[in-house]
């Protein structure tokens, strides 16, 4: 506790003085200045991408993969995130460990602008192995009532644009071990798709915070959807967002396919069907706008640090059709 409390105190904000000790946490919500805000809580973990870092011994990002995961689920929506939980349990505790981990989670909101106001460290000999640990998060934003993000407004021929993700992000980490452990690969040794780095160190890059930069985005009014492109990829997470009658045609020579996807498929003999339902492939986030204000929106996440692609179009769904669907990927991701 005593190692943790100036990493949380870092992250405090308007509305949380950011301390730990007791047994809640307050935030105001007038002091962070809303006025008739709703409340938008999300929850995830970091899944199988922790025994990535157990085995290659390290465990200072895993912790930003897990405020990531909560934040970006919030912003879709237009919310600002607020403030952030965790929980930690592990088989022993080692504080060494545990102080890198909660660095991490307290750099993952600072960098999404929410306060660390609380957690709950657990050992658990009996639940977890030697030096296993398991990650979970709890994030809770606000989005003033006529600022919500709905996809409501979304229509045929409105543009997607894809921003560019960091890497694998948090997800399909169980298949990313097995073709590992197929090429005969230690977490220590080069990465194949990498040069400089060790294979643990690249595929442990964190996922990417978009919260800054689709903020931005959605003030300006124009976004009509947002969608955070975790476990399923861009042909299941996008349909979410989108009206019924709409689908979403992503072409795949729209972007470069990032070198750790393509090693993986090589590697793996994975085909790109399964790629597109298990990947980012490239692609964390999709903003669904209207194609006069494409530019407009363009320029506002760019300007906050994106790189930004127009990758597809929303076009009407006809019977039989897929809520969303990739083209080209054979030829696009054949080298």
């Amino acid at each position: 506790m005593e190692t943790i409390k100036p990493l949380v105190r870092g992250t405090a904000r308007a509305g949380s003085a950011a301390g730990i000790g007791g047994f809640g946490a307050l935030f105001d919500l007038a002091e962070a200045g809303y006025r008739d805000p709703l409340l938008v809580a999300t929850t995830d973990g970091v899944g199988t991408k922790l025994k990535v870092a157990i085995a290659a011994g390290r465990h200072d990002t895993v912790g930003i993969d897990l405020v990531a995961m909560c934040v970006n689920d919030l912003v879709v929506q237009g919310a600002e995130p607020l403030f952030f939980l965790d929980y930690y349990a592990t088989g022993r505790l080692d504080v060494a460990a545990g102080a890198a981990i909660i660095g991490g989670i307290a750099a993952g909101c600072r960098e999404a602008g929410c306060a660390l106001i609380g957690g709950e460290t657990a050992e658990m000999p009996g639940m977890y192995a030697g030096d296993d640990y398991d990650l979970a998060g709890f994030a809770v934003g606000a989005v003033e009532r006529g600022r919500v993000i709905t996809g409501e407004t979304v229509a045929a021929g409105d543009v997607a644009l894809g921003l560019a993700s960091s890497g694998l992000h948090s997800n399909g980490f169980s298949l990313v071990r097995r073709i590992v452990e197929a090429a005969g690969l230690g977490y220590a040794d080069p990465a194949p798709f990498e040069p400089g780095r060790s294979l643990g160190e690249a595929l442990l890059t964190p996922t990417r915070i978009y919260v800054k930069s689709c903020l931005a985005a959605a003030r300006t009014g124009k976004v009509k959807a947002l969608a955070h492109i975790t476990g399923g990829g861009l042909v299941e997470n996008v349909p979410r967002v989108l009206p019924g009658g709409l689908a979403a045609r992503f072409e795949a020579a729209a972007w470069p396919l990032p070198p750790v996807f393509a090693w993986l498929m090589r590697a793996g003999c994975v085909p790109a069907e399964e790629m597109v339902r298990t990947f980012n492939c490239g692609i964390g986030m999709v903003a669904i706008v209207d194609p006069a204000e494409a530019d407009t929106v363009t320029q506002v996440l760019e300007s906050a640090g994106e790189r930004v692609m127009r990758i597809g179009r929303v076009v009407e769904r006809r019977e039989g059709m897929p809520g969303a669907m990739v083209a080209g990927m054979d030829e696009a991701w054949a080298s």
